[in-house]
């Protein structure tokens, strides 16, 4: 069985000839049979990071892994979603890496399955106060949407490789997400980190200068967000875990291919900003990037080194073992 992203760097995702469309969902031979699998997919209908859930229910991708898939719009913290998850209320999730290793230190039964696509974190500094570099962000304050948000641990990591202390040297304030720009127009902070839409949408005002994103220098190829199953349904019913990763990687590789076509969808769902800004957006993304097996074990283990080196993740967990106990190979 192909990988999404194997060592070589192919990105690709070739279909299985000869098979009726239903039936292609497959690993280690064993195809998924009968009526199609009912399933319960946790995401955020409002991130644009998630755009490959919607696309693989609405283009039929889903259906042609044998799948039945309804969304469940999750609004709370990232551990009643991962304890949701854990305990059988949703049976899969997308989401944020750098959100949901913490929580997953906590031992809940949930396993990564693939890495889904990269970009998507951006942090933004006012023109106005002159904030064009992480250096200009020595003694000032940036707005966050919450204290363990992917944007501010992300940004944590990234100031501390420069050699700035992301706690001592730099102020973190939070907001709602939504006023994080009115707080730089308002002078009581002077940069945002955040996850898009939001921060792409209020960088084409003008005001604010884009200093990094997730993609930025030795991140070019790094994942942010990821595919998490819920481990009594890998353990009992290995082959719709399968399908349900395999449809979630076909999804993202249909939207790098057409994003026009993905914004559309998502804009149905709810996507903050008009088609044309969202297939912007998703053009910004890596939607072609999406690890698994030993690939995405090595960005676990990365991302738990660096959030210990800023105190997010305990000193004492081993990054390896961790990598191997949250990660899954469904695909092998």
């Amino acid at each position: 069985m192909a990988r999404a992203l194997t060592a070589s760097g192919d990105r690709s995702l070739p279909h299985l000839p000869g098979k009726p469309l239903i039936c292609r969902a497959v690993t280690n031979g064993e195809e998924l049979r009968g009526p199609p699998r009912q399933l319960k997919l946790a995401w955020n209908a409002n991130s644009v990071c998630t755009a490959g859930a919607p696309i693989a229910k609405e283009r039929g991708i889903f259906a042609k892994h044998n799948l039945d898939v309804d969304f469940v719009n999750f609004g709370g913290s990232t551990e009643q979603l991962l304890e949701a998850i854990a305990t059988g209320k949703a049976d899969a999730g997308i989401g944020m890496a750098l959100r949901w290793l913490k929580p997953l230190e906590q031992g809940f039964d949930v396993r990564i399955t693939a890495g889904v696509h990269g970009g998507c974190i951006r942090l933004l500094g006012s023109k106005a106060a002159n904030i064009d570099s992480l250096e200009s962000l020595r003694g000032k304050a940036i707005a966050i949407s919450d204290q363990a948000s992917p944007a501010k641990n992300f940004f944590l990591i990234v100031l501390a490789k420069k050699g700035i202390d992301p706690v001592k040297e730099v102020e973190w304030r939070q907001y709602p997400a939504n006023l994080l720009a009115l707080a730089i127009d308002k002078g009581e902070v002077q940069a945002l980190a955040e996850i898009d839409p939001l921060p792409y949408l209020w960088l084409k005002g003008g005001k604010l200068n884009e200093i990094a994103t997730n993609l930025s220098g030795e991140f070019a190829d790094r994942i942010c967000c990821v595919l998490s199953i819920r481990g009594s349904l890998i353990r009992d019913e290995l082959p719709v875990a399968t399908a349900l990763t395999r449809s979630v990687l076909e999804a993202g590789d249909r939207v790098f291919r057409d994003p026009a076509d993905a914004a559309a969808v998502l804009s149905g769902y709810g996507g903050k900003g008009s088609v044309e800004e969202i297939a912007a957006m998703l053009r910004n993304h890596t939607h072609d990037n999406h690890p698994v097996g030993d690939a995405l074990k090595k960005q676990i283990l990365l991302y738990t080194d660096e959030l210990k080196a800023v105190n997010v993740i305990k000193k004492s967990t081993d990054s390896a073992k961790f990598a191997e106990r949250i990660y899954f190979d469904v695909l092998g």
